[in-house]
Parts: C-alpha cells; sequence; structure tokens
C-alpha cells in the first residue's frame, strides 16, 4: 500500500487565471487547528472592526485595531509557511517535485506584498 496520496487544488489568481495542481503526498500540517483557531479570532476582531465603523468610532481607534489585525494575519501566514515548508516542501525536495517549490516562491511573493 503507498503512503502517496494525489491532491488535486485550484487556485483562482488575483486576475482570475484558475490554476490547477496536485501535490503526490498527503497534507499532514500540524498546525491547522491553530490556524483554524487564529482565523477565526481575526475574522471576530475584524467584526468588532466593523462594528466600529459603523457605530463612528475615532478614525485612530479603527487603524490601531486594524493594524493589529494585520499583524495577526502575517503571524498566521507564517505558522502556514513554516508547517508547509517542515511538511510539503521537505517531501517536495525528496521526490524531485521542482513545481512544488515554485509553487512556494510564488505564493511567497505574494504573501510578502
Amino acid at each position: 500500500m503507498s503512503d502517496h496520496i494525489e491532491h488535486a487544488h485550484t487556485h483562482v489568481l488575483e486576475d482570475g487565471t484558475v490554476v490547477s495542481h496536485t501535490h503526490g503526498h498527503t497534507h499532514s500540517h500540524e498546525q491547522t487547528k491553530a490556524v483554524l483557531n487564529r482565523l477565526s479570532r481575526a475574522i471576530g476582531h475584524l467584526e468588532s472592526i466593523k462594528r466600529m465603523v459603523e457605530d463612528g468610532r475615532d478614525c485612530s481607534e479603527v487603524l490601531i485595531q486594524l493594524s493589529a489585525v494585520k499583524s495577526a494575519i502575517n503571524n498566521t501566514g507564517k505558522i502556514i509557511l513554516q508547517d508547509h515548508i517542515e511538511h510539503c516542501i521537505v517531501d517536495a525536495v525528496e521526490h524531485g517535485d521542482r513545481d512544488a517549490i515554485k509553487e512556494l516562491e510564488k505564493a511567497i511573493d505574494r504573501f510578502m506584498k
């Protein structure tokens, strides 16, 4: 029995281009629960910021809260990236999967903008 499973992924890029690719390994990320918790908190925080705007709260307060959400999202992205490198990219290197490495480079480039 093989421990390699093909996972097809489809991504829609900012310009509307649809990109599909497969990963020849199981997608096992140790940090998924932590990432989901962080995203849920960021969503809740954004909802409260939306209410602040609706209530006419001071712009400086809103900007400070937006900055906090932006920081939380960036930190969540770092966790996803670290998890991806530790699992998927290690596997890709072991199997000579240059496409996975190119995909990571593109993802990092977009994330860093």
